[in-house]
């Protein structure tokens, strides 16, 4: 497919398949293209411009003609046009929303949710861009004023992931043109549709050419080396898993650019004896079910106190039972997941805790074709050696552990090497405080089974990230501080 719009994919939305370079849809270099595949179905639905290496400096190219005068453009003026990209983004939202189903295969409602997550980012930081404050003071010994400015970082690549398309781009794109930067933006293979359209929203939002650039291609790592080995790039932030970022940390290294890394999660989810069972279930579903189990924020290890693990993993598995499994627009809570081999990997992991022993109390087994389909699945007794819990599941698979003490359940969810996200049920809010300050991880929900939020700081530690997106500390992401001695 050559043509440079799919006006008929949604209805009344321009879905553009060339890359958007300098304010231009142009054709890959090469001509070539690549398909965008219906996980619902396994069918075909789009062909996208593949982007070269020429295409990625071509890329870098715009980005560094535009970046002086968007620098230079008033916080205000930047603020304004962010805005009408909200403002856009919430008109067309039920269209992009039928996209993400189509090529991501989320749920309706899953999507719905994703567009107005999405499109807040752009609303934060257009409030954000005329509040990057700087400081003045005096220095200890009186002889001088410190005064330090926050500029504009440069160039950034952003690298998106497949599971959020709208919502990981805006993410970084908000904060990048709030600071005055210009952009590059590497959206997964799998989703490439949404990322374009937000590039022909921001366009009819008054981002000036070159300001934002989209470069969908299947030669990941050969186009990203070249951004990145560009002296003119100073900026990387992705989002993806943790054994890609450390490659591209690697790469980044060769030139000192700056990194913002959101990777991997395998998030606890503990239940106190003393929690509210109605809320923690509630809070499972939430934290579990989110997009199907595909996020990094998805509640991958579920510890639970023996005294209230049998009736906690009854009503569990009583609600995942009742979830309806099909395609996203038609109207099923749960949608397929992104491709076959992200089918295979969940049932290994299920099919490794079962023959170690856990008990599989719903699900557990591939749905029959077209598409990419798993259920809402519960395994119960899952022993400390199987795979599912030391990897991240990234489907709706539920494996609950029992636990005795507070320390234990602290001691278990710490055992890994991620630290992105934790949930913690308990009816004493001192005890849930205590617990949460425990848990070696950047964020933790209590009582609640969703923690993001564009107005606070997204992010994890040990190796779930580097770095912060969302709130005022995203923003600061995208600047470099100037210190200026002076004495008047």
């Amino acid at each position: 497919m050559t043509q440079a719009m799919l006006e008929d994919l949604v209805a009344g939305l321009p879905v553009p398949t060339d890359l958007h370079v300098g304010g231009r849809w142009v054709p890959a270099d090469d001509g070539g293209r690549f398909a965008v595949i219906d996980p619902a179905t396994g069918e075909e639905i789009a062909q996208v411009a593949n982007g070269t290496v020429a295409d990625a400096q071509r890329c870098v190219d715009a980005a560094d003609a535009a970046a002086a005068g968007w620098a230079a453009t008033s916080p205000r003026q930047r603020s304004e046009i962010l805005r009408r990209a909200f403002d856009l983004m919430t008109e067309r939202s039920e269209q992009i929303a039928e996209l993400m189903v189509r090529e991501n295969g989320k749920s309706l409602a899953d999507a719905r949710s994703e567009v107005t997550y999405a499109a807040e980012f752009f609303r934060w930081y257009a409030e954000e861009a005329v509040r990057v404050a700087g400081d003045v003071r005096t220095a200890p010994s009186g002889s001088n004023r410190i005064v330090v400015l926050r500029q504009p970082i440069g160039i950034a690549l952003l690298i998106t992931p497949w599971n959020f398309p709208a919502a990981m781009a805006t993410r970084k794109i908000g904060p990048a043109l709030a600071a005055g930067c210009t952009v590059i933006l590497k959206p997964a293979s799998e989703t490439p549709l949404t990322a374009l359209a937000i590039a022909q929203l921001l366009a009819d939002a008054g981002v000036p050419d070159g300001v934002v650039n989209v470069l969908p291609s299947r030669r990941s790592g050969a186009v990203a080396e070249t951004v990145l080995h560009d002296p003119r790039v100073r900026k990387l932030s992705f989002t993806g898993s943790t054994e890609v970022g450390r490659t591209l940390l690697k790469v980044a290294a060769d030139q000192v650019i700056s990194c913002s890394m959101e990777l991997g999660g395998n998030a606890p989810l503990v239940v106190l004896d003393d929690a509210d069972l109605d809320v923690a279930v509630e809070g499972a579903m939430v934290a579990k079910m989110r997009n199907g189990g595909e996020a990094c924020t998805a509640a991958n290890r579920m510890y639970v106190h023996r005294s209230v693990a049998d009736e906690f993993t009854r009503r569990l598995a009583e609600r995942m039972a009742a979830v309806d499994t099909g395609p996203g627009m038609s109207g099923a809570t749960l949608g397929p997941l992104v491709n076959q081999a992200a089918v295979e990997k969940v049932h290994s992991l299920v099919e490794d805790a079962a023959g170690r022993g856990a008990t599989v109390l719903t699900g557990g087994r591939p749905a029959d074709g077209p598409g990419y389909f798993y259920p809402a699945t519960v395994l119960a007794g899952v022993p400390a050696d199987a795979e599912i819990l030391d990897e991240e599941i990234f489907g709706p698979v539920a494996p609950v552990v029992v636990f005795d003490t507070d320390e234990e359940a602290v001691r278990l969810a710490n055992a890994t090497e991620y630290g992105l996200v934790a949930y913690v049920f308990s009816s004493d809010l001192a005890r849930a405080m205590r617990t949460a300050e425990a848990l070696e991880c950047g964020m933790v929900g209590i009582n609640r089974g969703v923690v993001s939020d564009p107005a606070a700081p997204f992010g994890g530690t040990k190796q779930s990230g580097i770095g912060r997106e969302g709130g005022h500390e995203g923003l600061l992401e995208y600047t470099e501080s100037k210190y200026v001695a002076v004495d008047w």
